[in-house]
């Protein structure tokens, strides 16, 4: 049998390498995430130079190909920003993925340096009016990674019955507002939304920074602060009063890989089960009717 002729054109798609190497498509795939073979996402597409795909086939030994060293594998870690619905669902399907949540910014980041499968994030672009898509495109737009929904989720003002009763922005003046770390969705989405309203956050009484949803709303039920810009769900469980401001997109940006991996497909699995429907709906706050549905691929 002979082998493939090497193309003539300066790039070389996906099916043309992989019918060169005699490999199957998912493995260029998986080459490219790895950084184990040349390529470029100039264009948008995943594309492989053929002049720098020549040189690495010769200089490589044992075919050219297996004897390139493996990616480091992405430890089993959910990035990024924290929800509630997601941190049960990890738990309760058991699927081994651990936890580290700073922010959806944070989680973006570091899932771009490899430290985690997956981050989930609610980044609002302000310009576009549009959520997640445009921020993953600029932090994490050149890795083989896919952009999933979770769950729509209502935000809004989270304070104490018999109290103030805050209903919308305007009404933070004279409140202590209970902080969110700077560069979580939550800070970013409270920062444009303020300066859309005319109103300098400058001014308005801060408390501790919270650094997850719960941590926020718990610091109101103490009376640390008098106000919170949380989530409908959390308010309800800790049986604080709730006036909405906003309907935000939360989404997990997932690396393909990392996908086939047994913690992200049990994970998956558990998040289209009754089980997990019927938790949602008794949260309160969460629409997960695009829970799985791809919004944006690498």
């Amino acid at each position: 049998m002979s082998e493939p002729a090497f193309p003539d054109h300066e790039y070389l798609t996906v099916k043309e390498l992989a019918e060169l190497l005699r490999l199957k498509e998912r493995k260029i795939y998986d080459l490219a995430a790895s950084g184990q073979v040349p390529c470029s996402r100039a264009t948008g597409k995943l594309l492989f130079p053929a002049g720098e795909i020549r040189a690495w086939i010769e200089g490589a030994t044992s075919g050219g190909v297996e004897a390139a060293a493996p990616a480091t594998p992405r430890p089993p870690i959910l990035l990024g920003s924290h929800d509630p619905l997601l941190d049960w669902a990890v738990r309760q399907s058991q699927c081994g993925l651990a936890s580290f949540y700073d922010g959806s910014r944070d989680g973006v980041e570091r899932f771009a340096r490899g430290e985690g499968m997956a981050a989930g994030l609610h980044i609002h672009d302000a310009a576009s009016d549009s959520w997640n898509i445009p921020a993953v495109r600029e932090m994490a737009g050149g890795l083989n990674a896919v952009l999933l929904g979770f769950a729509t989720r209502r935000r809004g003002l989270v304070f104490r019955a018999g109290e103030s009763t805050p209903k919308d922005l305007d009404d933070l003046q004279g409140l202590r507002l209970v902080p969110r770390q700077a560069g979580s969705g939550t800070d970013t989405l409270l920062r444009g939304l303020a300066a859309k309203a005319g109103l300098d956050l400058s001014g308005v009484m801060q408390a501790e920074v919270a650094r997850t949803e719960d941590d926020a709303v718990e610091a109101v039920r103490r009376g640390e602060g008098d106000v919170a810009f949380g989530l409908e769900a959390v308010a309800r469980n800790y049986g604080l009063e709730f006036a909405p401001v906003v309907e935000e997109q939360f989404a997990l940006l997932v690396d393909r890989k990392a996908w086939f991996e047994p913690q992200m497909q049990a994970l998956m699995r558990f998040l289209s089960s009754p089980e997990f429907a019927a938790r949602a709906e008794s949260y309160g706050g969460y629409d997960i009717a695009a829970c799985g549905t791809v919004l944006w691929n690498a």
